[in-house]
């Protein structure tokens, strides 16, 4: 339990860290924007509640998918193509990021030297 809340305070402190970069901060508004538009999507076509539709989003972006919520209509389908497309990029782009800021990950010309 106590690996835990290591864990989440390293997670709250490179956020923080992070968001004092420009460019972190730039892509944490659009990881945000990205959310909030699939959470109301899903909520106004699919009818789904607001945590439904945020629940469904994260797991999708983050590629767990369980599989208990899909959008049945074409234009939920649709939506759900593109949004893959372009959030998973947002996505893996922000937690490679977040991975530097806390130290965790470490660039490849970092490495080498």
């Amino acid at each position: 339990m106590p690996a835990f809340f290591i864990l989440l305070y390293r997670f709250f402190r490179s956020l923080w860290h992070g968001l004092k970069d420009r460019e972190f901060r730039a892509l944490f508004l659009w990881v945000l924007t990205i959310l909030i538009l699939g959470t109301w999507f899903y909520a106004r076509v699919e009818g789904w509640r607001v945590l439904d539709s945020l629940y469904f989003t994260i797991t999708t972006l983050t590629t767990i998918g369980y599989g208990d919520f899909y959008p049945k209509t074409d234009a939920g389908k649709i939506f759900t193509i593109l949004y893959i497309f372009v959030g998973l990029g947002l996505i893996s782009s922000f937690i490679i990021l977040l991975g530097e800021k806390s130290g965790l990950i470490r660039r490849s010309e970092e490495k080498e030297k």
